[in-house]
C-alpha cells in the first residue's frame, strides 16, 4: 500500500449545515452533490466528501456512535502568518469553534486550529523554515 489518501470522507450529523459551512463559509466549491453524499472539488489535492454519519459508519462496519478528540486531525499548510490568521477568522465567521487561536508555536512555526460544526478538526500552519512543505496555498 503506498502512502496515499485518494479521498478523505467525513461522516457527518447534518449534510445540510456541513455543505453550507464549507460552501458559503470557507469557499469550497462542490463538485458532486448526490443527495446521501457531497464531494468538493479538490484543487489538487485529495477528494473530500461528506456523508451522513450513519450511512458511512455502516459502510466501513463502524458504530456512528461517538465524541471527544477522535484521533485526527485534518492539516492545512500556507505560505504566510497572513493567511493563517484570515483563514481562522474566515472559519470562526462561518461558525467554527476556535480551538487554538492563531499564533506562535512550540517548534517555531505559526498556526492555529478550528473545529467544524461536527467536531472534525482542522490545524493550519506556517514555516518560514520549511522548505518542501506540501503548501495546500
Amino acid at each position: 500500500m503506498k502512502a496515499h489518501v485518494s479521498s478523505i470522507l467525513l461522516g457527518v450529523r447534518d449534510l445540510g449545515r456541513a455543505k453550507q459551512f464549507y460552501t458559503e463559509g470557507l469557499g469550497w466549491k462542490v463538485k458532486d452533490d448526490y443527495g446521501v453524499s457531497v464531494f468538493f472539488e479538490s484543487d489538487g489535492g485529495s477528494l473530500v466528501g461528506f456523508y451522513g454519519r450513519e450511512g458511512l459508519a455502516g459502510q466501513v462496519g463502524a458504530s456512528p456512535e461517538g465524541s471527544g478528540f477522535s484521533g485526527l486531525v485534518l492539516t492545512y499548510v500556507v505560505r504566510s502568518e497572513a493567511r493563517v490568521d484570515e483563514i481562522i477568522a474566515q472559519a470562526e465567521k462561518a461558525g467554527a469553534t476556535i480551538l487554538k487561536p492563531a499564533g506562535a508555536l512550540p517548534w517555531g512555526g505559526y498556526g492555529g486550529s478550528f473545529a467544524d460544526p461536527d467536531g472534525y478538526i482542522w490545524s493550519l500552519g506556517y514555516s518560514a523554515q520549511g522548505t518542501d512543505q506540501p503548501y495546500a496555498e
